[in-house]
Order: structure tokens, then sequence, then C-alpha cells
């Protein structure tokens, strides 16, 4: 038999691990090309050769998601692998229909073929929207189990936006790392936390080789979800976070749906900030179409530096860009913290973008009039500093989990808004924890 001839759907993330743990060494199939979205500057790049492996001796062209079609007709395409997350249930059949319109076969790949087994015990965290909160649930599931004096590895999902093959296993354990990586700001919000409170980082491209990595040095491997994306690794406790402020997304969301049906544990975060209603409302889903799990309740509260700073000043609020981007929220955390402190108004950033911050603005129109902290690259970096400047303010707060102090020049007073996940009654998440992982 011939090989089925795929193209891979994706975003420099799901897409390289489908890849790496189904297709690179199956005979079966032959790879022709992965689509790229989402992501600035993927495309045009090849996948290379060094992680394609031996039956990609040239390596595996990335190209623009828009030529899906013309690809197809032209590379002689059986099969589509649809390998990207935080879309709705939609969209995924909208490009379906595409797919199956130009002839060819379409695929969504599930966990039992693409879960890697690890040695030592997994806690994973995901979600079912971008911005649920994941990032402080997994830094409360850290602290719990350090506390429990277990050494706790997290395991990041990818985000391989520079040179891949550098990037093929990366180790963080302290801002150096970070330097020596040239992290982006979207990863530097993701391992800074973790840094901070001591925790060992893994991220990269290749997850067989980076949990081995993990496993040698860890007690318990937690897997840091990234999206709505599931888990790279087989999980021995799955928890995910919903989030009552886009309620019902957690079952109109690929695979964000996929990830509560799986869930042991689910915790209904912000439920401080939140609509009593669409508290409800979620809750209900969660009881509808995973009733198996156990379900947390909490908070998100957040604190800043000076609040008196911050009451009666006109503030431009920067928010982590995933949120409001991916996530297709119109706020975050900073804007709750200039409402909750007395901000007299909050400046609209949007008249003085520039450059891709504009062209953000004009791609993910349900964003606010908040500035999404974009930054996967230098060049970007300087067109979110210039935004930034431009933009007359008395003061700028930060929602991001990050000091952008540190990466870019403010002219403008500034200060960050800090939230860490707290549960509210029981059962909480170090009593669950104890329960698994008792002597």
């Amino acid at each position: 038999m011939s090989k089925q001839r795929v193209i891979i759907m994706g975003a420099a993330g799901r897409d390289f691990h489908n890849f790496n743990v189904y297709f690179r060494d199956n005979p079966a199939y032959e790879v022709v090309a992965f689509t790229a979205t989402q992501i600035p500057n993927i495309e045009g790049r090849v996948y290379p050769p060094e992680l394609a492996g031996p039956l990609y001796p040239h390596g595996i062209p990335i190209q623009p998601e828009s030529e899906l079609t013309a690809l197809i007709h032209s590379l002689q395409v059986d099969q589509v692998i649809f390998a990207y997350s935080d879309v709705p249930h939609a969209y995924v059949m909208h490009q379906a229909s595409a797919v199956l319109a130009a002839g060819a076969d379409y695929r969504l790949l599930g966990p039992r073929h693409t879960m890697l087994k690890s040695s030592k015990p997994v806690v994973s965290i995901g979600a079912v929207r971008t911005g649920s909160g994941k990032s402080q649930t997994t830094r409360r599931v850290c602290e719990i189990l350090q506390r429990m004096g277990k050494k706790v590895v997290a395991v990041r999902h990818p985000m391989p936006y520079g040179n891949l093959v550098v990037q093929a296993v990366q180790r963080f354990a302290d801002y150096g790392d970070l330097d020596e990586y040239e992290c982006t700001i979207e990863e530097r919000e993701e391992y800074e936390p973790h840094l901070d409170r001591g925790t060992i980082v893994y991220a990269g491209v290749d997850y067989e080789a980076i949990l081995r990595r993990a496993e040698a040095e860890a007690d318990v491997v937690v897997w840091d979800g990234g999206n709505n994306d599931l888990p790279f690794f087989q999980p021995d406790l799955h928890i995910v976070v919903v989030d009552p402020h886009r309620p019902g997304h957690e079952v109109t969301y690929h695979p964000g749906e996929a990830n509560l049906r799986m869930a042991d544990v689910v915790v209904i975060n912000k439920i401080d900030t939140a609509d009593a209603a669409a508290v409800a409302e979620v809750r209900r889903n969660v009881q509808a179409v995973a009733p198996q799990a156990i379900v947390v309740d909490a908070a998100s509260p957040i604190t800043v530096d000076d609040p008196a700073a911050i009451r009666g000043r006109r503030v431009l609020v920067v928010e982590d860009g995933p949120t409001l981007t991916h996530g297709e929220m119109a706020y975050g955390a900073g804007v709750v913290a200039a409402q909750r402190f007395g901000a007299a108004e909050i400046v609209d950033p949007r008249p003085y973008a520039v450059g891709s911050i504009l062209a953000t603005y004009e791609k993910y129109s349900t964003t606010g009039a908040v500035l999404p902290a974009m930054g996967y690259d230098e060049a970007q970096m300087k067109e979110l500093e210039r935004t930034i400047n431009a933009t007359p303010c008395d003061l700028v707060i930060i929602g991001t989990p990050i000091d952008l102090g540190k990466l870019l020049h403010i002219k403008h007073p500034h200060q960050r808004v800090r939230y860490d996940l707290q549960e509210i009654g029981r059962p909480t998440l170090a009593e669950i924890l104890a329960e698994k992982f008792k002597p």
C-alpha cells in the first residue's frame, strides 16, 4: 500500500507533538506539510530534519493555513489532522467541511495515541478556555505537593516560537535560563511565577525527551496545560478549570469540552467576581457532562502594591495577551483591579497602537479597551513598548503574571496586579491531593 499523505493543521504546539508521537517514525504515513495559524511568524518556516527524523531528511514545510485547500490539491493529500486548541466547535467543523470538499479525510487524534506514559505520578492541569486560571491553579498544586515533601517538576505546554532545534528540550531553573533561550513575553508569563517559587520548569518541542528528563528529577510531574488543550502526558489526576465569566463555553469549545469530560477534579474559578447566575449555569454544565468529577469552588483574589495610587487616576490596562486573543475576553485581572481600586478612567489604547499591535486588534475584534501584552519577538515587544508610551495616562496597570517593566522601558508610572488561587469551602485541592498521595 502507498503511504497516506498527510497535512497537520496546528499552531506550533499540539501539531508538532502529534507528529512526534504518532507520525514521525510511522512508515504508513508521509507528512507533507504543517499549516499554521494563531501564532505570528510561524508559517514559512520548516520543521527541522533534526526533529523530524530519518524519514524526513529535508524537514517538513510549515505553510499558512489560508493555503490549506490549495495544498490539499497540489500535494495530493489523503488526510488532514486538526491539531490546535481553543476554537468553537462550529469552527472545527467548518474546517472539516473545507477539507472534505477538497477531497481529503479529516481526523482528530485522541489521548490513546498522543498521551505519553510517565514512570512517575502525573498531575495535569487543563482548562475549558484560555484565561480560565490554569496558571494560578498549577502554582497552587505545586505548592501543596511541595509542602507534602514531594519534589515537583512542572512541564509546560509548548510555546516554541524560536529555533526549534535549540528549543527541543528546555530546562528553566532561574531567570538566566529565560534569557539564554530568548523567551517571549508569553513564555515568561508562564515560567517566571514557577521560578519565583523554586519550581523547575521544562518545555520545548520533543515531549518524550522532555518527560524522561523531568521524571529523572521529580517525585511528581505536574503538567501545566496551555490554551484548553488536552495533556500530553497520561495523568493520574486530571484537574480542569472552568470560567463563569464565559458561561457555556465549557461545552462549546474544542478541545475544552473533552478536557471537562475527562476531568477528575473541576475547579470553578473566579466565583468572587462572576455573576451568580453564570456560576450556576457552569455548575449545571459540569454536572451534566462530568458527573464523576469532584468540584472545587475557587476565587482568584487580586492584589496590587499601592491601591491608593490607582484611585482617581486615568489608567492604561495591559492584560495577558492570550486571554484577550485566543480566549476572546475583553478584560482580565487588570480591569478588575482598576475598577476595584477606583480608577477614574480606563484609557483606550487602540488609537495609539502601532504595527503588529494594531494588527492584533484588527484580528481579534472582541478585545476591549485594554492592551494585550503581545511579545512573540523583539520587534513586537518594541511595538508594545511604543504603544504603551504613546497612550496618555497617569498610570499603567500590568495585569500579566510578570513585571513588564523589567522587559520594556515604560515611561509612565506602573504597577503589577497579582493573583493566586484561593479555594472556597470544601473540598480543597490540598485535601484531594493528600488523599491521592497518601502513604
